[in-house]
């Protein structure tokens, strides 16, 4: 008896087959299966009416194996299909089984047909998700786990897919705003570098040719594109040591994080989208957990991880604390002194009337509006910066080696 429930405890992995074969109709057919042996492969097929004349276990490309990362938008995808099918009336495992048999990231497929595997051996879709941390966070676990108590197990699974759509929507617009200034002005900086140590020196040699005096801005630029000739190598190891450090105290430093997230919220332009932001998500993830039935403390602990700002994290990790012991959730939030004043009022009417999460769905709707805004308008914004920097780097410099050719006539007489 212990032997037969040690056995049932141990999920057997599942291998992908490629078979040949004939149908009823005696057509040749060809296709992919996945079972735990050959044996379950000829099974499987017999049902089917498929007589089989040669399998064959598929060995995964170990490139196609590391190549292919499980993102955060294959969560999101997985989430909208199971819900589909669950809301068709397939039972769990047979849509795990759909699901993860049609994804073409081998990575996700093997991720899935595992889950589907835990679950055929008793496991809740929770408990099977719950062995993958790194995929399926707190507050997708907390989500499942509401769904599958409550009987309602497809609308959650709805309600976790619309979060992840906008979450990473939110996410990917933020970072292609941010990532198209900040570009411009490192390849400003690497073409300047380029014109200092190998353009320069030419027009430098052209010059002393004519035998006249240079304008001071030329001397100015010379000056410097010898110094950088000279020491480039210093400021390139400057530069290396400058990113390691930062990407090791990033790694390793909470204070220096919350520091860092602390000043990003000072900036008058990309501070505004991130504030937004934080609200925004902080508000959808508060709603989606208070329509699931999430007890609102666990809610306030899985929100704070989604704010995506140290700062807001623990000020929300705060706010948790003061409901736990029975503060109200509205005078709470009015203490951290990081809310608006209007989300404070939709949280109050929320509250009073009992309908907390459609109040909260209002505030994200809003703050979600505003980001995209923002988002749209931050490259006409950051124009005039990005055209100064341009100006002052570049066109500087073409400038400095062009005053003396201007002056080509006098300085040759």
């Amino acid at each position: 008896m212990a032997d037969l429930k040690k056995e049932k405890a141990t999920p057997l992995k599942e291998y992908e087959f490629a078979w040949i074969g004939k149908d009823k109709a005696r057509r040749k057919a060809t296709g992919i299966i996945f079972a735990t042996d050959e044996k379950k492969v000829h099974a499987e097929l017999r049902k089917q009416g498929i007589n089989v004349t040669k399998v064959r276990k598929k060995n995964a490309s170990l490139f196609s194996k590391r190549i292919q990362k499980i993102l955060p938008s294959d969560i999101a995808i997985f989430a909208r299909q199971l819900a589909t099918m669950l809301n068709a009336g397939v039972p769990v495992v047979q849509a795990l089984d759909i699901v993860g048999r049609g994804n073409e990231n081998v990575s996700m497929r093997d991720l899935l047909m595992s889950i589907k595997v835990d679950v055929e051996s008793g496991d809740s879709l929770t408990q099977a998700l719950r062995k993958h941390p790194a995929y399926f966070d707190e507050l997708f676990c907390n989500l499942i786990e509401a769904g599958e108590r409550a009987g309602v197990l497809e609308s959650l699974l709805e309600k976790i897919a619309t979060y992840k759509e906008k979450s990473e929507s939110m996410k990917k617009k933020i970072k292609k705003a941010l990532t198209y200034p900040v570009s411009v002005v490192i390849i400003a900086f690497i073409v300047t570098a380029v014109l200092l140590i190998f353009v320069v020196p030419v027009f430098e040699d052209l010059f002393k040719s004519f035998g006249a005096d240079l304008p001071a801005f030329t001397k100015l630029v010379i000056a410097m594109s010898k110094w950088m000739q000279a020491y480039w190598w210093i400021i390139a190891a400057i530069i290396t040591g400058a990113v390691y450090a930062f990407k090791f105290f990033k790694k390793t430093s909470e204070p220096f994080n919350y520091f860092l997230d602390k000043q990003i919220l000072r900036t008058s332009v990309v501070g505004v989208i991130i504030t937004k932001s934080a609200i925004a998500r902080f508000a959808r993830t508060l709603a989606t957990m208070s329509a699931a039935g999430v007890p609102l403390v666990e809610s306030l602990e899985s929100a704070a991880g989604t704010c995506g700002n140290r700062v807001y994290k623990n000020a929300v990790l705060k706010i948790r604390e003061e409901v736990a012991i029975g503060q109200r959730l509205q005078f709470a939030i009015q203490e951290s002194g990081l809310f608006p004043h209007m989300v404070i009022q939709m949280i109050a009417i929320g509250e009073e009337s009992g309908a907390l999460d459609a109040m909260l769905s209002k505030v994200a709707d809003f703050y979600e509006e505003e980001v995209d805004n923002l988002v749209d308008n931050l490259s006409s914004l950051m124009e005039p910066m990005i055209m100064m920097v341009l100006g002052v780097l570049v066109g500087g410099l073409i400038v400095a080696m062009y005053l003396p050719i201007f002056k080509l006539g006098s300085a040759i007489h």
